[in-house]
Formats: structure tokens, sequence, C-alpha cells
């Protein structure tokens, strides 16, 4: 597990990773220097060979539908509340590598 301060490191992060390095990302959507949509953005974009595959699931306090569809539309494939509650995020995080063929 890597933690990083903001988007850009993320982005950073996964770019430098090998595939299987990483099973998911938890993205914050507020941060400093890019927001977690953007870095979802990018890394989907990325010709990194997880970039279309990798779960990202956003993290905010901001849990009205709007916010919900920003961060689908910003390529994560599922939205968890802060603050956050352990059983929600592990059953997420647990449906999303589950769903992308990881066991």
């Amino acid at each position: 597990m890597d933690c990083v301060e903001d988007g850009r490191q993320a982005l950073e992060a996964f770019l430098a990773s090998k595939p299987g390095d990483y099973a998911a990302i938890l993205m914050d959507v507020q941060m400093p220097v890019m927001d977690g949509h953007e870095a979802a953005r990018r890394i989907r974009s990325s010709g990194h060979p997880q970039a279309s595959a990798i779960p990202i699931i956003a993290t905010t306090a901001n849990a009205f539908s709007d916010d919900i569809s920003a961060a689908l539309a910003a390529g994560m494939n599922a939205h968890v509340g802060k603050p956050l509650d352990v059983a929600q995020l592990c059953k997420t995080l647990s449906d999303c590598i589950r769903g992308n063929g990881h066991e």
C-alpha cells in the first residue's frame, strides 16, 4: 500500500508501477495540485497496461448524486463517502476487485 499527498503523485505512482503492483486505487476527490477527478481521467487515458481495468474508488465527503455522477464520469468505478465506513469500504473494494477478475 502506498499513500501520496496529491493527485499528481497518485498519477505518477500508478504510471511508475508494474502491472499487478496495485489491485485498486482509493482516490480522494479533493486534493491539492491535481484533484481526484483529473487524476482518474489521466490514469484511464494513460498507456499503462492496467489503465482501463484497475478499480478506482472515489472517497469524498460530497455524497450528492451529482458528486457520485462526476466521479463515475471521470472514470472511477465506485464512490465511498466520508467519514469512511470500514465495512462499506471493504465491501466496495471486494466488489470492484472481484469484478475486475482479481480474487
